[in-house]
């Protein structure tokens, strides 16, 4: 039992709630983070959005359980692994659905709409928008745009649009990352358990997206910092200096995709590279001594 109750954790990917830290951005970039009312309301939005999220992987790995059995990777998930059936999944997922919308409507309609709304998107990607090139990707971004408006509503704290742009355009890099770890599978004769879109995709578009969205990256994080608005809100002129550590984020990436071929995961990537960890470390240190210093 506890073997299998282990399992079901693997199968709510606990990991991947390093994504849901975007629902906290605008608590950290809007200066309330020591607002305690505040970030207690962003704390319980986060918390809902994990529960929904692993709810959604749920359902996401029982409609690709076969594809996964295939997969070099996924084949170790505990449903396509055989460690958990399908009728236990979907209890696990109901249950999980049942507490984060019950946690949602707690805090608001508004929260409870957004959250909705993620769920909704989940489900079209699942049974078709996947399965669309370029489309897959955007519709991933969405999801991060729509964490950093839950945070934002939670928090009752303003969104800086200069986040919003970056956050997506972000989301967007690591998603054509992840489809170029895919086609080089697939191109590796690994052609089962890969995503149909991977079709509308080739490595010249995708390193050549992968290049345009880190340069269009860089130019509005440069923007932002040197923005009047953004300068008279912090009361420094120095955020600039913090550019340097996006660079190197996302020229270590870059190298991480294009050279050594392993971006599939950006979790896990973030995860275990020392460089990217201690890259994002500086970045919010510095960014947290110049908005709270």
């Amino acid at each position: 039992m506890i073997q299998k109750l282990r399992n079901s954790l693997t199968l709510m990917r606990p990991y991947q709630y390093v994504k849901n830290g975007f629902v906290l951005l605008p608590l950290f970039f809007g200066r309330q983070l020591f607002q305690i009312h505040c970030l207690k309301a962003a704390l319980i939005a986060f918390s809902v959005f994990c529960l929904v999220a692993s709810a959604v992987y749920i359902f996401n790995d029982v409609l690709d359980i076969e594809a996964d059995r295939d997969h070099p990777t996924k084949r170790y998930r505990p449903l396509a692994a055989r460690h958990l059936s399908v009728p236990w999944a979907l209890v696990q997922m109901g249950l999980l659905l049942a507490l984060g919308l019950g946690l949602a409507w707690t805090q608001g309609m508004a929260i409870l709409g957004l959250v909705l709304g993620y769920i909704g998107l989940n489900v079209a990607y699942s049974l078709i928008l996947k399965h669309l090139a370029i489309i897959d990707v955007f519709v991933i971004a969405i999801g991060f745009f729509i964490r950093l408006e839950l945070g934002s509503v939670a928090s009752a704290t303003s969104l800086s649009t200069w986040i919003i742009i970056m956050s997506y355009l972000l989301a967007l890099f690591l998603g054509f990352a992840k489809r170029r770890d895919d086609l080089i599978l697939a191109d590796g004769g690994v052609s089962s358990g890969i995503r149909a879109s991977i079709a509308g995709y080739n490595l010249k578009f995708l390193d050549a997206a992968l290049v345009v969205l880190a340069s269009v990256i860089m130019v509005a994080y440069l923007m932002y910092t040197i923005s009047d608005h953004v300068i008279a809100f912090v009361g420094s002129t120095h955020l600039f200096y913090t550019s340097i550590f996006v660079l190197f984020g996302l020229l270590r990436y870059l190298q991480i995709t294009i050279v050594e071929n392993r971006s599939g995961n950006p979790t896990r990537i973030l995860l275990r590279d020392r460089a990217l960890q201690m890259t994002v470390g500086a970045w919010f240190g510095s960014l947290a001594w110049i908005l709270y210093g």
